[in-house]
């Protein structure tokens, strides 16, 4: 093999160690962004849905209370109640509709369902309070079990949720010092063998040329020419070596090729 061959061989294989450090690199920083933006994708998001449907729910309350202690003498919502009960509907139907298409934990799903069946139910029962009929009994029996039976099953969504960050943060943390370790013993093996190509490949060379050039000190000297050049360039020494060797043997410059 070459010595040309032998210095590209080298040479490549430095390249190799730089770009498997930048690929595992890019790898596990692109790994930990990944988890990183799951946990506001997967569960953030659910966690806004719960809060938004909380308030929901109280403009909603809030509004079919006012049709027993606030209303007219009609015993009806007045406009402004309206509005707000009809804009908190609207309000929390969207987030519904969102959550349900958001849900990544498996103890969510069931409060999910448990929310869609209850919400069907609130729904019915303020229907029956802003008709007026037995809105009392309605009211106190039936309307403030199923406002507390919703608020639990939102704030269920909102602790699984909450949960499920603070699980995939911990695992983020894991993953992170894991990766930590992995690219120091890595980036150890790497500099080792960086080491080991920096100094194998000077020892290499030179050890060449200095026995090169002692050959060259030894042929001269039984020709009968006195090398007496003192440098620790060996490549130096044995150019003039081979100089001297050929004013020796008579060597014309225009034998040598030379122009």
């Amino acid at each position: 093999m070459t010595l040309k061959r032998k210095l590209s061989l080298g040479l490549g294989f430095l390249f190799l160690i730089i770009l498997t450090l930048a690929a595992f690199c890019s790898y596990y920083v692109g790994k930990l962004g990944q988890e990183s933006e799951n946990v506001l994708k997967d569960n953030y998001y659910s966690i806004v849905y719960s809060k938004n449907m909380l308030s929901a729910l109280d403009d909603m309350s809030t509004s079919i209370s006012s049709t027993m202690y606030k209303t007219s003498h009609t015993g009806r919502m007045s406009d402004y109640y309206l509005k707000r009960f009809e804009s908190g509907k609207n309000i929390f139907e969207t987030n519904l509709k969102a959550e349900n298409n958001n849900i990544t934990e498996i103890q969510e799903k069931e409060y999910v369902e448990t929310l869609n069946h209850d919400y069907e139910m609130y729904m019915k029962l303020c229907l029956q309070i802003k008709g007026g009929a037995g809105r009392t009994l309605v009211y106190l029996n039936d309307f403030l079990p199923a406002c507390e039976k919703l608020k639990q099953s939102i704030n269920g969504i909102y602790d699984v949720n909450m949960q499920a960050i603070v699980r995939k943060n911990e695992q983020a943390k894991h993953d992170s010092a894991r990766f930590t370790i992995s690219m120091a013993v890595i980036g150890s093996l790497c500099i080792l063998l960086a080491v080991g190509y920096f100094w194998y490949f000077p020892v290499y060379i030179s050890t060449t040329l200095s026995y090169l050039s002692d050959r060259m000190k030894y042929l001269l000297k039984n020709v009968g020419v006195t090398f007496d050049i003192q440098t620790n360039d060996e490549a130096y020494n044995i150019l003039h070596a081979i100089n001297l060797l050929e004013t020796k043997l008579g060597v014309k410059k225009e034998d040598r090729g030379e122009d």
